[in-house]
């Protein structure tokens, strides 16, 4: 987000400190809660997750700060969508600190906060994050210019209202605020796809490192159909049940939203930014770009087949009216569910193995073929 706002107002980055601080803070804060929940050791978890929020805060004061100074537009819809992904997930946190802390209300309430904390965090801040990111990088990605229109509208302002609606809803008891708020991230959803439509047919051609381009490509557009796919189960889920607990299944969302969006989305945009920005001058970065190429449609189609067999099997796993239909039993489901998961897991490990292949790469390359060494005088 801070390097996003900074490139998108060409403005200075924020103070590194200020941005270590942030990282720092978040970090310790998530690992605190995690240990301190599962140790039971809910004081630890308590103050960890308010370290949490207050990395947060400055993780936003970093995001913001380029803005001041920038030389070009203020980032417009993006800087609106990092924003409230922050906000969002400063209140799925405090719902979260305020649980593990023993407070009487959400204690008591759990039940039906527990949903609305899925969607602020899941389908409010992660997917902010991402869809505002992918506005910006996805035309990088394909060599294209960012497109205006009606799909940015609809994916800033659908998701930017949708899961705060729901939360809210759930929050209170609402089922017509949570039907309302599942059809506005619904159609942040279709907004995306359009999006995603419109700048692969305005794409340009790429004549060089066709198997890098295919992976970045493929894994960012990929991302954005599993996240419809996670929007429509998790909005549809909204739609038929309302404000109850039941209306929020992580089983139903975790192949297409956690991996499929999320990791898909990062594993694309790690490969496309490392030898874009990263350390190393333009032959260090062509070299990365070769290491990163290597078995990409192997990898691609493995990771997204991984992702099709888990989402199948984990939307059918609890047996029902579909399970019937595709003959499957609870058994066959939770065993397709695993290799689904096996496939896509070792193909994202193969990624990231290549990415720290190819970080260490430039890393171990003689000083004087660095970027900025100056050539010996002899």
């Amino acid at each position: 987000m801070p390097f996003f706002s900074a490139a998108l107002s060409a403005g200075p980055p924020a103070d590194p400190r200020l941005r270590l601080v942030s990282l720092a803070l978040v970090a310790i804060g998530a690992l605190g809660v995690a240990g301190g929940f599962a140790a039971g050791l809910d004081p630890l978890a308590a103050v960890s997750g308010a370290t949490y929020v207050v990395g947060l805060v400055a993780l936003l004061a970093a995001m913001l700060q380029p803005l001041r100074a920038g030389l070009g537009p203020r980032g417009g819809l993006i800087v609106v969508a990092y924003a409230v992904a922050v906000v969002d997930v400063v209140a799925g946190a405090a719902l979260a600190t305020s649980f593990v802390g023993g407070w009487g209300p959400v204690v008591g309430a759990w039940a039906t906060l527990k949903p609305a904390h899925a969607w602020l965090n899941l389908l409010g801040f992660l997917s902010l994050v991402i869809a505002g990111s992918l506005i910006h990088l996805l035309p990088t990605v394909l060599g294209t210019r960012i497109r205006s229109g009606w799909p940015l509208r609809f994916t800033v302002g659908g998701t930017v209202i949708g899961a705060p609606a729901v939360a809210l809803g759930f929050a209170l008891g609402s089922d017509l605020l949570v039907r309302l708020g599942g059809l506005a991230a619904m159609a942040g959803a279709v907004g995306l796809l359009g999006y995603g439509f419109d700048t692969w047919r305005a794409r340009g051609h790429w004549t060089t490192d066709p198997g890098w381009h295919r992976f970045v490509s493929g894994q960012l557009l990929g991302a954005i159909g599993w996240y419809a796919a996670a929007q429509a189960l998790a909005g549809g889920r909204a739609l038929v049940i309302g404000a109850r607990p039941d209306a929020w299944r992580l089983e139903d969302v975790a192949g297409p939203l956690v991996l499929g969006w999320v990791v898909g989305a990062i594993l694309g945009a790690w490969t496309h930014l490392l030898p874009a920005v990263g350390p190393g001058d333009g032959p260090a970065h062509a070299a990365q770009r070769r290491r990163l190429a290597t078995g990409a449609t192997i990898r691609l189609a493995g990771f997204q087949l991984g992702v099709a067999v888990l989402t199948v099997a984990s939307v059918t796993g609890a047996g029902g009216a579909l399970a019937s239909l595709l003959g499957l039993s609870v058994a066959d489901a939770s065993t397709a569910a695993g290799f689904g998961l096996a496939l896509a897991g070792a193909a994202a490990l193969a990624d990231v193995a290549l990415l720290l292949g190819a970080m260490l790469q430039v890393r171990g390359r003689p000083p004087s073929q660095r970027e900025g060494a100056r050539p010996d005088a002899t």
